[in-house]
């Protein structure tokens, strides 16, 4: 298992790419742990156990290591919005990615939603986390009556008199300022 371990903490750390991993790889490599610290108990303090401290001591760098590289990788594919390829994770991989990438998906929904000037609230409290978008609103002044609208937020505005004041979706007022129907009012 040394070997693997070696070829496989090479790979990661010499790419830029996730390499693929056997899906019980993980496992093995707690396993072999686990198994040097027992033969290293067992020995005498002799030349054996010493070399068995060593073995140790690598074998904890590099998975470290190892999983520290992935995780990183793991989360820059996932903050990139990038497909993560689940045939290359490990079985404990696979179940963080699909306890994260959730997350990160409603984040990057979270920031796309400021470039296009609303707001994404994440309810994190839940498992998933599910997304409330707060739409910024903008006060009108009508200038024209207006029947009833649909805002952007799917709700109904309106009808609205010559001189009425209200508060309507920002996608909304801009069509009506734009239209000549209302001005925006300044609330001070």
């Amino acid at each position: 298992m040394y070997d693997e371990l070696y070829a496989a903490w090479r790979l990661e750390t010499e790419n830029s790419e996730l390499v693929s991993l056997s899906p019980d790889f993980f496992a093995r490599a707690a396993e072999y742990l686990r198994k040097i610290k027992e033969q290293k108990q067992t020995q005498d303090k002799n030349v054996c156990a010493r070399l068995l401290e060593h073995e140790m001591v690598n074998a904890v760098r590099m998975t470290q290591e190892l999983v520290s590289a992935r995780h990183r990788k793991l989360l820059k594919m996932l903050s990139a919005g990038k497909k993560v390829p689940v045939e290359s994770l490990t079985s404990e991989e696979t179940a963080f990615h699909s306890s994260t990438a959730p997350s990160a998906e409603a984040f990057n929904r979270f920031a796309e939603g400021i470039l296009q000037g609303t707001i994404v609230k994440l309810d994190v409290g839940t498992d998933k986390a599910e997304i409330q978008i707060i739409r910024k609103r903008v006060t009108l002044r009508f200038l024209k009556p207006v029947p009833s609208i649909i805002g952007s937020d799917m709700k109904s505005y309106g009808p609205f008199m010559v001189e009425d004041v209200a508060s309507v979706p920002a996608e909304n007022a801009k069509i009506l300022v734009k239209q000549g129907l209302a001005k925006i009012v300044e609330v001070q």
